[in-house]
């Protein structure tokens, strides 16, 4: 079995602590999100888990408990989603240098390879326009080069939990890029972006990605990566698609143990909150030694 933690929330970040307590307990519950009545209990003991894949914004919560997994005989990698965005889109994240800070401390504790770079989702706007990814995806592919082989890259999609974000956008002169503009820019954005992290060694591969991007040399990728998990630990997971997920996500079958609105990092295009008030409601709930991430 591989643990997704997790999708719906930034559990390395904001529920470290949560986390490690569920290891030592050897099991966590989590809610169906669709049907809060029907409560899953799964099982984090070492011999019943494959592979731990993070999620986060900020690593660095996490480090002080990797040794402890360690000892335990867990198996994991982190993709830490580094973008550099303003704070109109961005609101809560920690700033971009403490970011990379983190991670060059993460890639020194578990090598490169288990450090995988998401600059996800690429937001284009009247803000963040092609000359803006060009200046800080260089910025960042040079802070991270030895630091990570894999960024994973995908465009911006529209949820209808965002819609009323982007009107806030638009109220402070945020303009959003409509889909024709997005692919227009990325025509041109897209091979430097490649150019960029080639030149540093990191291979780029999308996100669930609709549009076909192979034509930039960007190769369609899986986060749940069951190639990437047999080269880095040696072991053969159940390879099929998992089909909880989108149709154009090549994920392979994970249980994600997070909960959806409880990151409470404010970005504006997050389909996990559907309201930031209503996360940060339920993170004031959060009980580090309860056996789900938020009370139900």
């Amino acid at each position: 079995m591989i643990i997704s933690a997790s999708r719906r929330s930034d559990i390395p970040a904001l529920y470290a602590a949560w986390f490690i307590n569920r290891i030592r307990a050897g099991m966590c519950t989590v809610p169906n999100p669709f049907n809060p009545r029907q409560v899953a209990q799964i099982s984090l003991r070492p011999e019943d888990v494959d592979v731990i894949v993070f999620w986060t914004r900020y690593p660095r919560p996490l480090l002080p408990y990797l040794d402890e997994l360690d000892a335990r005989g867990y198996r994991y990698y982190v993709q830490v989603t580094v973008l550099g965005y303003p704070r109109p889109l961005d609101a809560r994240v920690p700033p971009l240098d403490a970011v990379v800070l983190a991670c060059g401390e993460l890639a020194a504790r578990i090598g490169p390879e288990r450090v995988i770079w998401r600059y996800d989702p690429i937001v284009l706007s009247s803000l963040t326009d092609a000359g803006h990814h060009r200046r800080v995806f260089k910025r960042i592919a040079a802070a991270l080069d030895g630091k990570t082989r894999r960024c994973v890259v995908s465009l911006v999609d529209p949820y209808r939990k965002t819609a009323r974000r982007a009107q806030l956008l638009a109220a402070q002169g945020v303009a959003l890029y409509d889909e024709a503009a997005t692919e227009a820019a990325i025509e041109t954005l897209m091979p430097d972006l490649v150019g960029i992290a080639a030149g540093h060694g990191i291979e780029m591969v999308s996100c669930a990605e609709t549009v076909d991007l192979r034509r930039f040399g960007v190769r369609p990728g899986k986060c749940v990566d069951d190639d990437l998990i047999r080269r880095l630990f040696g072991i053969v997971v159940d390879g099929r698609k998992d089909p909880a997920q989108r149709a154009a996500c090549g994920c392979v079958v994970s249980r994600d143990i997070g909960m959806y609105d409880s990151c409470t990092f404010g970005c504006a295009y997050c389909y996990a909150v559907s309201d930031l008030e209503r996360a940060r409601r339920n993170r004031a709930r959060h009980d580090p030694a309860g056996p789900s991430l938020l009370p139900v």
